[in-house]
């Protein structure tokens, strides 16, 4: 009871317009386009030609029984089509209308009971159209409520026939089509929600593998660092001939500072790798080994052709890490999503920073693309954002595929001559 109440008695008269139907249903595809904005207001129409078809049989109705009188065409011909037109603002509320029509109209038509033809066709639309806008218990409150309309009345009035069990058969037919519709809408709009939550969820957790693999391959680098910066500090003292105590110990504690900032990085690497991860055996790569990773890119059917510009300089160890891991990966996609084509990898270096453009043209052959899920992009843009620098990955006009990266890289930070030597 407590459902019947919220459903059909709290706030029944409530103003709930009906809005247009979106353009993304089948009905406004099946419209030229021109009329697809008019399309929306489909289901409003045909509200409306009911109402008309209502109209239209009580007054058939009405001039056949030969009563013409004013209450009579009102109450058998207008009436009816009230509660059809009153769905599209006031669905729960139509509903009402019609169930206490339906008596009027039956004592005044006097020969159908309970329902008169042009009732009997405007409580059909009704239900429908209520149980379209609400959900399936509403829909089963009205048909039990309707049934129980028609039996209370077969009990008072007696006839030779009664359109209880026509309406009853017919209305439960209507209303199960309706529910199943509605059923199968919902779900398909759950999958939606769930598909779109399972493609933030995986991105998200994409992100988060490419962002642990960027930190385990940094720690070598890091720890490189900061091994030759305690080796430094423990042999300083000694190139100095008799050096202050304050000396000493300041080079002491850069050393403990050292040491304890490489245990806390073996720590981290320790939480973010995988069970089945291996610690490289050897160097983190740079591009001084960028003509290898072309060779093997030839060996397995890519022809790249590397262009450098500018004067070749040595950088910042992350930097160089992470542009040969850009190229690399730029190369690996150019072989699984354009089999057969070509690409051009070219090297800027320039005052401020390193500028670098992956491009491959189109697929070519019998070899087949085969698809990805865009994780080789989200490695490369947090490799190019982790260096505060700026990526683009976009199809190039020829029909293959472009990158292009731009990593900043500060006077301050470049290595100098002295200590490259």
């Amino acid at each position: 009871m407590g459902g019947l109440r919220q459903d059909l008695f709290h706030d029944a008269f409530a103003y709930r317009p009906l809005a247009p139907m979106r353009a993304g249903r089948a009905l406004t595809r099946l419209v030229p386009e021109r009329m697809r904005a008019r399309a929306g207001w489909a289901p409003h129409a045909l509200v409306g030609l009911a109402a008309l078809i209502t109209v239209l049989i009580g007054l058939t109705v009405a001039d056949g029984s030969g009563a013409w009188s004013g209450i009579e065409i009102i109450v058998i011909g207008l009436l009816p089509a009230i509660p059809v037109v009153m769905t599209l603002v006031r669905p729960v509320g139509a509903f009402w209308m019609s169930m206490g029509l339906t008596p009027v109209a039956a004592v005044i038509d006097g020969n159908d009971w309970p329902w008169a033809p042009s009732m009997f066709l405007a409580h059909l639309v009704v239900l429908v159209v209520v149980a379209a806008r609400t959900r399936p218990r509403t829909a089963a409150w009205m048909w039990v409520l309707t049934v129980l309309l028609g039996t209370v009345m077969e009990s008072i009035g007696w006839h030779y026939s009664t359109t209880t069990a026509p309406m009853a058969v017919t209305s439960a037919f209507a209303l199960l089509v309706v529910t199943v519709v509605q059923t199968r809408r919902e779900a398909e709009r759950e999958v939606t929600v769930q598909r779109t939550v399972t493609a933030v969820e995986r991105d998200r957790r994409t992100l988060l593998e490419e962002r642990t693999t960027i930190a385990r391959e940094l720690h070598d680098v890091v720890a490189h660092h900061m091994s030759v910066v305690a080796i430094q500090a423990e042999a300083a003292p000694y190139r100095v001939e008799n050096p202050p105590p304050e000396l000493e110990q300041a080079f002491v504690t850069i050393r403990e500072n050292a040491v304890a900032a490489l245990t806390e990085l073996r720590r981290v690497l320790g939480v973010v790798r995988a069970e089945d991860y291996r610690a490289p055996d050897a160097p983190q790569p740079t591009l001084a080994a960028l003509d290898g990773l072309l060779a093997n890119v030839a060996d397995a059917g890519l022809v790249a052709e590397k262009t450098i510009t500018g004067a070749v300089r040595e950088l910042p160890q992350g930097v160089e890490l992470s542009a040969y891991r850009i190229i690399q990966e730029a190369l690996s996609n150019t072989l699984r999503h354009a089999p057969g084509a070509t690409a051009k990898v070219e090297i800027g270096y320039v005052l401020g920073g390193l500028g670098l453009r992956v491009v491959n043209g189109p697929p070519t052959g019998p070899v087949k693309p085969s698809q990805g899920a865009g994780h080789g992009i989200t490695g490369m843009r947090e490799r190019v954002a982790m260096l505060n620098g700026e990526m683009t990955a976009e199809p190039a006009a020829d029909g293959g595929y472009e990158i292009t990266a731009f990593i900043p890289v500060p006077l301050a930070q470049e290595p100098t001559q002295s200590e490259t030597s």
